[in-house]
């Protein structure tokens, strides 16, 4: 019996075509199978008869991405070899040697270790520049970031021999680092704001997210926290299941956190089942335009439920759920199977219908259309209103979680000076520059993070040195716009050395007060507003 060549092709695209089609049709299993095997025969003739040679993988990894494309933005494919790293932020870690690093002058820098990884275990340092791994010179070469990440992640267990330049110290010192499980944390602050508000920020819905809220909860509730500042601002979102944990953590008693539907998968409630730590005390959620899919079950169930009051911007709208789907070469694609609803039965999902690329500018066109500035650019048909669950507050459907409470993107202080900067990621590098330069006379002399946070003014000669490095990336300095963003400058730098001199909870508590979301949300809380929408707290 001869052997077709093309047979594995087969299997991918009858599975795709079983599991989803276009305009809700379920195809008959005959069905399927002509249309694999029309795909098939396409493939067998192609290799065959070409007039060139064919990259069969790659046409067939070109089929799948058009047809997913066909469906819906977020259906997508991923290629076996970019499936662990895709999975990492979802898992909560990675395997690798825990630092985090930039490359500075054409040398890796160690800007930070990972707490508790094999780098801080074995005493490496901030500031200690990485020129060998395994024997290979990696300084001075044009490497990127990706070149580092191949050099250095890698199985847990498994061990690299790094070369390490250390500041005053002449010969190469070697580290032979055992490779770990490095956590992705979830939650990148936690503090009190004054003796009542406690202020938390999560930057994704991870397996590991809801240990890191409890200890922050627990933190805070230790420190007198009254009144929560829950910061969503940015977050892309994740793990189902880490949202529905989230908003238990909120909601009291078996009320409906969310809802999914779809159409080989019957409707699901997921309700709150477990005493949160938080389901009693004002709460305010921060959000924006780029805040979706696990960031709207939560803020949409707040809000639904009364619950608390939403601060900031529309949200992007991402209310399809995905389900991983492997495939026989070890690549997988996650495909939409259910859209979510809110308790009050909102589908936050916004409209796809004009394709893929004009659903990934439409976040970017809200500003010219004016609606981050004002609200009333959008239209709001009486279709789109749904009424909260207990006060029966108006709410919006239609695309997105728009909030109780507006606030309108601040460019005061913008300038095309500033955004090139900003762009060109120079300030990071003048902060490491800074550093460089006397790291450990600046960690003495700024070492209480109170005062830090409180008094420092950002130092001239690290605004000098920011000049310096647009100079020589091109930039001309431009001193009207440097007196229009000076104050945004001046915050920045100072946030982005909290971060290298303490963590990244220091970089939130330094930069914060510039931000008028979060501004916002605590006038919120002091102002009146709060108790004039006529919510408990509950």
């Amino acid at each position: 019996m001869t052997r077709n060549p093309l047979k594995p092709f087969v299997f991918p695209l009858v599975c795709l075509l079983a599991l989803w089609m276009p305009h809700g049709q379920v195809l008959s299993q005959e069905n399927v199978q002509a249309q694999g095997e029309k795909f098939n025969t396409l493939l067998y003739y192609m290799n065959r008869m070409y007039v060139d040679s064919v990259d069969l993988d790659g046409l067939v990894e070109t089929a799948i991405r058009g047809m997913l494309e066909e469906l819906d933005p977020h259906s997508v494919y991923i290629p076996a070899e970019d499936l662990q790293e895709a999975d990492e932020p979802l898992n909560g870690n990675f395997e690798g040697i825990g630092v985090r690093f930039n490359i500075m002058k054409d040398t890796i820098m160690v800007v930070s270790t990972i707490a508790g990884g094999p780098s801080e275990k074995l005493g490496i340092m901030s500031g200690d520049r990485i020129v060998e791994v395994d024997g290979e010179i990696v300084a001075g070469v044009g490497i990127r970031n990706k070149g580092v990440m191949e050099r250095l992640k890698g199985p847990k267990g498994t061990h690299v021999d790094v070369g390490i330049k250390r500041s005053k110290v002449e010969e190469l010192i070697h580290f032979d680092i055992e490779r770990d499980k490095i956590p992705i944390y979830s939650v990148d602050a936690h503090y009190m704001v004054d003796d009542r508000i406690g202020y938390i920020k999560v930057n994704r819905f991870s397996k590991e997210t809801m240990g890191e809220l409890i200890t922050a909860l627990d933190a805070l509730q230790d420190d007198g926290m009254k009144d929560l500042i829950l910061d969503l601002q940015g977050n892309g979102g994740g793990m189902l299941n880490t949202a529905i944990a989230m908003g238990d953590e909120f909601l009291s008693g078996d009320r409906l956190i969310v809802y999914t539907d779809g159409r080989s998968f019957p409707r699901e409630d997921r309700v709150a089942q477990e005493e949160g730590r938080f389901e009693k005390g004002r709460l305010v959620v921060l959000v924006d335009e780029s805040s979706a899919s696990a960031s709207e079950i939560v803020s949409g169930a707040v809000q639904d439920w009364d619950r608390g009051l939403i601060v900031g911007r529309r949200t992007f709208g991402k209310g399809l759920v995905q389900r991983p789907v492997r495939l026989p070469d070890g690549s997988a694609v996650r495909l939409t199977v259910q859209q979510y609803f809110t308790p009050s039965g909102r589908c936050i999902q916004k409209p796809y219908d004009e394709g893929v690329d004009a659903y990934r500018r439409e976040k970017y066109e809200r500003f010219e259309k004016g609606e981050l500035m004002s609200l009333d650019s959008l239209e709001l048909p009486d279709s789109l209103k749904y009424s909260t669950l207990i006060k029966g507050r108006t709410v919006y459907g239609g695309g997105g979680i728009l909030p109780d409470v507006f606030v309108p993107i601040d460019t005061s202080m913008n300038s095309v000076y500033f955004t090139d900067l900003l762009r060109k990621g120079l300030f990071n590098r003048a902060v490491l520059e800074f550093l460089d330069a006397d790291r450990k006379g600046l960690e003495r002399k700024l070492s209480d993070r109170a005062a830090y946070i409180r008094d420092y003014a950002v130092d001239q000669a690290l605004l000098d040195g920011l000049i310096a490095l647009g100079e020589a990336e091109d930039i001309p300095f431009v001193e009207e716009d440097w007196n229009t963003s000076l104050a945004a400058i001046e915050l920045r730098l100072k946030a982005i050395l909290a971060r290298n001199l303490f963590d990244t909870a220091a970089f939130y508590e330094v930069f914060n007060p510039i931000n008028p979301i979060y501004r916002r949300g605590i006038e919120v809380l002091n102002d009146g507003t709060y108790r004039d929408a006529n919510i408990d707290g509950r």
